[in-house]
């Protein structure tokens, strides 16, 4: 199940009178070849069990919980994932597990009436499919890079070309034949392209191309493909896919940067012309309640989150209010000094984007949305 539905599975969660486990782990091996992540679930899992009274139901749901989580983590963990996310709550019967190359910085535990997806929605906006198109006139390689990794890698070859001395007629006609093969070549690139685009749900391609091949690719590039080239790298033709994937991040570092500034100054310009934008955790908040958001910008730093009061009335006059926790949020893992409020408040606002069908992006740099409390967000209709 790709990590979009899990988010929007979990979103669906309803709150429960049970505790609810979120796990999320960073299981790469330390220097030394042996797990970091064991000692810090046996110690944090046992003493969590020991808030619960005695033979209560709750405690009896999270010993059943942490049983299984052990047994998933002793014998199911996959050795190629960097980072794992479980959720459980036996009493509500919810087991999920994802586990993913995407790097999770440090280990975390919480516990509370519902899943926490702060993290997992961070770990999906860092693992974005993208695809790198490698050509010159006979060869082309077609990378799929996610979460940091070659997902794959199609190569597209045609007879090679090179040319003649023979001058004249002779030489028009060959250089005729010539183009002809170079343009049937990159036919069968964008071919192949548009393929791969359509199979692995590619929203995002970087090219690099010479400076013959470049404007036969331009001119046979159908426009839901050309929409999708988001910038060029400089690579050469036989490049390595490791130096392919340098290049590649950087160029996307690059694009996000953009991108996230374009969308936060659209944001607050709505905002400012009473349109399709609004800021602030409240009042994103209440759009996402309405269903209005089309897209919820959020820091990628949750300690610069403002704090929204659990079981207030958010936004203006008539709006719906955030339900009053039914187990107090116990937490651990998560950045020092980040408030219980805050992390319910990232929650709440993630999970109404997922719920409402809203896109998510997480705003690399804090500063941007620094003056207003860390949210903001486009809208698809005002009110």
């Amino acid at each position: 199940m790709a990590l979009t539905e899990q988010l929007d599975r979990l979103a669906a969660f309803e709150p429960a009178p049970y505790p609810v486990v979120s796990l999320y782990l960073d299981t790469r091996p330390n220097q030394h070849g042996r797990d970091q992540h064991q000692a810090f679930t046996r110690k944090e899992l046992k003493a969590r069990s020991r808030t619960y009274p005695v033979n209560s139901p709750e405690r009896e749901s999270l010993e059943r919980d942490i049983d299984r989580i052990t047994g998933f983590l002793e014998n199911e963990l996959d050795p190629a994932a960097h980072s794992v996310a479980i959720f459980a709550c036996s009493a509500g019967e919810l087991f999920e597990t994802i586990q993913s190359t995407g790097v999770i910085p440090q280990h975390g535990l919480h516990i509370g009436d519902r899943p926490h997806l702060y993290p997992l929605a961070r770990l999906e906006s860092q693992s974005p499919r993208y695809a790198a198109v490698v050509t010159d006139t006979n060869t082309a390689h077609i990378l799929v890079f996610a979460a940091g990794e070659l997902v794959s890698d199609r190569e597209v070859k045609s007879v090679k070309t090179r040319g003649t001395s023979q001058g004249g007629w002779s030489q028009a006609r060959y250089q005729r034949h010539l183009e002809n093969f170079h343009l049937h070549h990159i036919k069968e690139v964008v071919d192949a392209l548009d393929r791969i685009v359509q199979d692995e749900g590619i929203t995002q391609i970087l090219i690099s191309c010479d400076e013959v091949t470049l404007p036969l690719l331009r001119d046979q590039l159908p426009k839901h493909l050309s929409d999708k080239v988001v910038d060029h790298i400089r690579v050469e033709s036989h490049a390595a896919a490791a130096e392919v994937l340098k290049a590649s991040l950087d160029a996307m570092d690059r694009v996000n940067t953009k991108n996230d500034r374009e969308k936060v100054n659209a944001a607050i310009g709505a905002y400012r012309a009473g349109g399709l934008g609004v800021v602030g955790p409240e009042d994103t908040l209440a759009a996402l309640i309405k269903g209005q958001v089309d897209e919820l910008l959020i820091t990628a730093d949750l300690q610069r989150i403002q704090a929204v009061p659990i079981g207030t009335t958010v936004g203006t006059a008539n709006d719906a209010a955030i339900a009053e926790p039914v187990l107090d949020t116990i937490s651990a893992g998560e950045p020092a000094g980040t408030q219980p409020e805050i992390v319910r408040l990232a929650d709440e606002l993630i999970g109404k984007a997922s719920q409402t069908g809203a896109r998510i992006t997480f705003v690399e740099d804090s500063e941007l949305l620094s003056e207003y409390g860390g949210v903001a967000a486009l809208l698809r209709f005002t009110i």
